[in-house]
């Protein structure tokens, strides 16, 4: 059963800060011990140190990591969390650039359909972005910030 949408909104806005705080433990403190994220095809990482490990992947490829509720819709009995997204990839990771990053700024829109368990975290998370797009970005032409 999912909370009330203003309990909700408040969870989300607190998720989303936990994003950008560059601390991916405080991010998988959303998640149920056993909750999993999923992040498009890639499998689901399951418990909270695999989802502080997604959550490190993106820090460390962006360290200047920006992410924004764009919105929060509920369907049934699950939470749509959409978000944005940007971000200088200046740090390994994001692609296969090697050290130090590509060097170009992205800006990516996506969303987090997730299943709130018992405790009132987050059981599930399926995450869904363009990865096409977000591919091209890392790989076009560089941006100043």
């Amino acid at each position: 059963m999912l909370p009330g949408l203003l309990e909700l909104r408040d969870f989300a806005t607190r998720y989303t800060a936990a994003w950008c705080s560059q601390h991916p433990e405080s991010v998988a403190a959303f998640f149920s011990q056993d909750g999993s994220l999923r992040v498009n095809d890639d499998p689901p990482a399951v418990g909270r140190n695999a989802v502080a490990e997604v959550a490190q992947s993106f820090m460390t490829a962006f360290p200047d990591l920006s992410v924004v509720m764009d919105d929060l819709l509920l369907q049934g009995d699950q939470a749509e969390y959409h978000w944005t997204l940007t971000g200088t990839n200046t740090g390994p990771g994001g692609s296969n650039t090697g050290p130090g990053g590509s060097g170009r700024r992205v800006r990516i829109s996506g969303f987090e359909k997730w299943r709130i368990g018992c405790d009132g975290l987050i059981a599930s998370s399926q995450g869904h972005f363009d990865a096409a797009e977000y591919r091209r970005q890392l790989s076009g032409p560089k941006t100043s910030a």
